[in-house]
């Protein structure tokens, strides 16, 4: 595969125009000159074969050789609801969640939560999608949905497969059906609360425990997608 690169609008043009992070990286690191072969993708399932045009200061025109559709996506639909784990590992697990097919992460509002899923917070993980998605091979992008108070998240996500991670009894993952939409819940470090449980036994989600061993957020959220996409690419 070539180098990849992200483009946030719709590629239908013979001829487009990268400027930017992505520019800057074509231009600066990988010393792009006119004729060098790249790959485009824009978010929309599929990958495009260009060449550069014109290498200019603050822009790299490149011509559109070969629209591909190649589908790297889970067959299940992964959505991570989780509550935000500290500094440089929300990072890991965005790319992580990226790297294993989760189609959409959900920043939760919880009771014991440490970091506040805030506007500068949410713009840093879409530009970490990006950079996971160019390296891994994904079409499309994971979605950084808005932020979700884990009650009515709970009470209003009714369909498929519904797992919340929880400390203590839980149901063997093994012993799972997966519906063809899934849902994980990792709540923070510190826990859920109790009545954060009730709620959803309530609503009726699954508990699962991944043992006796306390795990980080990034953890327990990378543990059981990780599982689940095993088991999607077994299909």
């Amino acid at each position: 595969m070539s180098e990849r690169f992200f483009v946030d609008a719709p590629i239908s043009a013979a001829r487009i125009e990268l400027s930017g992070p992505e520019a800057q990286h074509l231009t600066k690191v990988l010393r792009a000159k006119c004729g060098d072969e790249v790959t485009l993708f824009d978010g929309s399932g599929a990958e495009f074969r260009a060449v550069v045009a014109d290498v200019g200061r603050q822009r790299v025109a490149l011509e559109v050789r070969e629209r591909r559709e190649i589908d790297r996506e889970l067959a299940r639909n992964v959505t991570l609801a989780v509550a935000l784990p500290k500094g440089d590992r929300q990072q890991w697990l965005v790319e992580k969640a990226t790297e294993l097919g989760v189609r959409r992460i959900v920043p939760l509002i919880t009771h014991r939560g440490v970091a506040q899923p805030v506007a500068a917070a949410l713009a840093r993980m879409q530009r970490w999608v990006i950079e996971a998605s160019k390296q891994c091979g994904r079409n499309r992008l994971l979605e950084i949905a808005a932020p979700a108070a884990w009650s009515p998240f709970a009470s209003q996500t009714t369909a498929g497969t519904r797992w919340f991670a929880h400390l203590g009894d839980g149901a063997p993952i093994e012993r799972t059906t997966l519906d063809s939409v899934v849902t994980i819940a990792i709540g923070p470090e510190g826990g859920w609360t109790e009545e954060e449980v009730a709620v959803a036994r309530m609503h009726g989600w699954t508990q699962v425990s991944l043992g006796a061993r306390i795990l980080r957020v990034e953890t327990a959220a990378v543990a059981l997608t990780a599982w689940v996409a095993v088991a999607a690419d077994k299909k």
